[in-house]
């Protein structure tokens, strides 16, 4: 099942072609596309967006470069939706989650505190709701799993990973799959190829992240869409040896395993 865990089809640059560029990703053999919110303001739109189409999922979160423009109310509303809509078969997860200390300006003082608060209680939220989470990493992956380690097993995706081996394996070992995308189709991606041929197949998922991290194929249309998702299964295959057919059913087993409702959902 060919799945792309990752892709913001609400974003503005798809405003004048949404139909279009869903279209293609069915064509393309795109079984499920999970459409992930980053604000409380975005929380209908995802999932009004993910019951326009039969391929539509979502999940409800509030992304951490969000974080610092939330309202003190924003936790309560992710609540009160997760709540509501718990029995959507749509809904597979809270995201998009985590922590990212790549921006300066967000990584310390108040505003990395703040990040790490809302990280924290989102779990947490997600453990309330039995529902596994949709990680952003980015420079903060030691940090990200101090939190996790200290609670149950909660599972899901780290998106766009892109760590150390060793901290590969340690997301792994507490449940989740890693995200492989646009990024690790760049020549210059070592670390990313190095653990997409090390860590299992089982332990992989696909995404595009789109309409951003576009593949390396992508040389003169920068946006990415979920259609590309197909190209990243078989880049994936040739870097590891196998065949796109295993690549497909191997990362959209993960993906049902890890989101269950992925596999009750379509």
């Amino acid at each position: 099942m060919l799945i792309d865990t990752h892709c913001h089809l609400d974003a503005p640059e798809f405003a004048a072609d949404r139909s279009e560029v869903i279209n293609r990703a069915v064509a393309a053999g795109v079984k499920a596309v999970l459409i992930p919110a980053v604000q409380a303001d975005n929380f209908d739109t995802v999932r009004q967006l993910a019951h326009s189409f039969d391929q539509g999922c979502y999940a409800l979160g509030i992304h951490p470069m969000y974080v610092q423009h939330a309202q003190p109310g924003d936790l309560g509303k992710l609540k009160l939706a997760l709540k509501a809509h718990q029995h959507d078969p749509k809904l597979i997860a809270v995201g998009e989650i985590g922590l990212d200390f790549f921006i300066p300006e967000i990584s310390v003082g108040e505003a990395r505190r703040q990040q790490e608060y809302f990280y924290e209680a989102q779990l947490d939220l997600a453990m309330q709701f039995k529902l596994p989470v949709l990680l952003h990493v980015r420079r903060s992956q030691d940090t990200l799993l101090k939190y996790l380690r200290a609670r149950s097993r909660i599972g899901g995706f780290a998106h766009a990973f892109n760590g150390s081996l060793q901290q590969a394996q340690q997301f792994v070992d507490l449940g989740f799959a890693l995200g492989m995308g646009g990024a690790m189709t760049y020549s210059r991606a070592l670390q990313i190829q190095r653990i997409a041929k090390t860590i299992s197949l089982e332990a992989l998922v696909l995404e595009t992240d789109s309409p951003d991290i576009a593949p390396a194929w992508l040389s003169t249309d920068r946006r990415n869409t979920p259609s590309q998702v197909l190209g990243v299964a078989k880049f994936l295959g040739d870097l590891r040896g196998q065949t796109i057919e295993q690549v497909i059913e191997a990362t959209g087993q993960t993906a049902k395993r890890i989101c269950p409702r992925l596999g009750t959902a379509f």
